[in-house]
This record gives C-alpha cells, structure tokens and sequence, in this order.
C-alpha cells in the first residue's frame, strides 16, 4: 500500500464560517468540529475512506443538502482522492452527490479555504424514501487513487478555492 495522504480538520473558523452559511448563526460548530471523526476506513480491505455527518440530517425524496465536511487532505502530488455516496445508502435511498463523484485534488489543500472539503447530496429516491441520518453517521467514502498526466501537458494555473475555481465557472 502507498501512503499518501493524511486527513486532517479544518480550524474552527474555517468550519464557524461554513456552518453560519448553512443554519445562520455558528452556535453548535464548536462541538460539531470537535465530535467530527477523521475519516477512516471500515476494515483492512477497505479501498473507501468514511466521511461522517457533523449534524443531523433528513432529506426527502428530491432534497438536497450541502455538507461541510470539517475535513481537508494533504494529499502526495500524482493523486486524487474521488469521493462517491456510502454504496449501501446509494443502494436503498439513490442518495447521489450532486457533481456525481468529487475530485479532491493535491493543491486544493493550500486553497484559502484550508482545502475544506463539501459534499453536497441529494435524496433521489423514486420510491418515496426519507433518508434520516444522525450526526456522526457516515454517509459518503473518498477513494485515493493515481492519475497521470499528457507528454505535453504544460499546466500551470494556480488555485484558490472548490468548485469551478480552475476553470472561471
């Protein structure tokens, strides 16, 4: 096995900040970050590493939520970490990640925004299911994995921030 990464939290502003976006004030954050688990992996042969919830969560067929995860991670240059929804949840609720599969990428780490990693979800049950989470909970897995890159690849952009930070979208 190659180690090449490491999780870590975010700071307790960076978290307060995210969490006053979603519920209007940071009461609560403080011990959300600090109850907030790093993630890990369930078993020895386990490729997926497990994020849990920092509150708790119901979504109804069709809702929509975005999660700040309290987590960033530094992660070896040449590799990504894809993040997809917990397979079982997936299985019985369509739970689905809004951008399909996250791409947590190297320099995102350095972002101004710690690298904070969000996963937005949505409840896609075509069967009426209530999909209730508590917090602590894990409900999605993030997959290191190698990539390469073109012989000609003369990449050399910088980035500051998440989604659509490299692209002007």
């Amino acid at each position: 096995m190659n180690r090449i990464a490491r999780f870590e939290k975010v700071s307790e502003s960076q978290f307060a900040e995210a969490w006053r976006e979603l519920f209007g004030s940071d009461e609560g954050a403080s011990a959300a970050i600090r109850a907030i688990p790093l993630p890990r992996r369930a078993t020895v042969g386990s490729a997926g590493y497990d994020f849990a919830l920092p509150f708790d969560l119901t979504l109804q067929p069709g809702e929509t939520a975005k999660i700040p995860t309290g987590i960033r991670a530094r992660i070896a240059e040449g590799w990504v970490l894809m993040i997809y929804p917990r397979s079982g949840l997936g299985f019985k609720y369509r739970l689905q990640l809004n951008n399909t599969v996250g791409v947590i990428d190297s320099d995102y780490y350095h972002s101004s925004n710690e690298g904070h990693i969000f996963i937005k979800i949505t409840n896609d049950s075509n069967e009426g299911k209530v999909l209730s989470l508590r917090a602590g909970d894990t409900f999605a897995q993030g997959i290191f994995t190698p990539f390469g890159i073109t012989e000609d690849d003369e990449a050399d952009g910088v980035r500051d921030g998440g989604f659509g930070s490299t692209s002007g979208s």
